[in-house]
């Protein structure tokens, strides 16, 4: 069962996605609202759902006529980083300019105990399906980072699961390690969707594919494939230390880190277009937009 939002008669719909790609208008507002039903009724949110459209008939239409928007508004969403071993590989060439003779700091972090957890987006910056993710203006070398999504509640529990994009500018982060916010977070470089898979009806997440394609008029330029069976760490683990001393709000996301990683002399360009696949999620697109550049009485404090 999965979770989607769309527009319809220019209201933002809650809606079940059923296996037969059935799709049926939920009465709740969004999803944050299912998870605090399914809580009070100390239930499964999968409950709560088949309980909604069992007495409802499916829209007549076609989940791909949908104008969907993102699955959840999610209040913050939080990344983390060097989970698998291509992460680690892509974050030692671009911070020693290929140049790797010893052990560097993403090294420490891909072994150490405590995760590399940070802060990618809020609510206001979320962007889902369809929409445009910018290119930063001062970077010349970005690239999407597909990721898995944990849906989380304010106590850290998996409710659910969808796909991440995290933008990432590699010149920058590969520049200073204390760079990295602004190598990760601007405008419109962080979307999720298109659904939310409920984490009851997921067998097994540690065995999802994950594949990424890049088009530039309309051709592929770039495919990697990646399963969640790569992570080198587990899902839990990564919970735990985002709650650790933290307070979450219900409905927060966690990326949990890239296993595809374009070619080191890629870099995404306007007009791109980028397609992430997980399985028994869906397909997450997003054209691509070149920012606008800062304004020229900045300029003088930029090389």
């Amino acid at each position: 069962m999965n979770i989607i939002r769309f527009m319809q008669n220019h209201k933002i719909v809650l809606g079940a996605l059923t296996e037969d790609n059935k799709v049926f208008a939920l009465p709740q507002q969004d999803f944050i609202s299912l998870m605090k039903e399914a809580e009070l009724k100390r239930t499964e949110i999968l409950s709560i759902v088949n309980d909604c459209i069992n007495d409802s008939l499916p829209l007549d239409v076609n989940i791909d006529e949908l104008e969907l928007v993102a699955p959840i508004q999610a209040p913050e969403v939080w990344a983390a980083g060097v989970t698998y071993e291509k992460s680690r590989e892509a974050r030692n060439y671009e911070s020693t300019n290929g140049k790797l003779d010893s052990q560097t700091f993403y090294d420490k972090v891909y072994d150490a105990e405590r995760p590399e957890i940070f802060l990618k987006s809020t609510s206001a910056r979320l962007k889902g399906p369809n929409d445009e993710v910018y290119l930063r203006s001062d970077s010349n070398w970005q690239i999407p980072e597909p990721e898995l999504g944990l849906v989380i509640s304010s106590k850290g529990k998996i409710v659910g699961y969808t796909i991440g994009n995290d933008m990432s500018s590699r010149d920058i982060e590969g520049e200073n390690p204390l760079y990295l916010p602004q190598a990760k977070i601007w405008k419109n470089s962080c979307t999720i969707g298109p659904t939310i898979r409920l984490a009851e009806t997921v067998k097994d997440p540690y065995n999802l594919d994950i594949t990424c394609r890049i088009y530039q008029e309309d051709k592929i330029v770039f495919e990697g494939i990646a399963n969640t069976s790569q992570l080198k760490r587990k899902f839990d683990e990564l919970v735990s230390f985002l709650i650790r001393d933290n307070e979450i709000f219900e409905g927060t996301v966690l990326l949990t880190g890239t296993c595809i990683v374009p070619p080191n002399e890629f870099t995404l360009k306007n007009k791109d277009r980028i397609e992430i696949e997980i399985s028994d999620i869906g397909v997450l697109s997003n054209p691509v937009k070149q920012q606008v550049p800062y304004p020229a009485m900045f300029s003088k404090f930029i090389d």
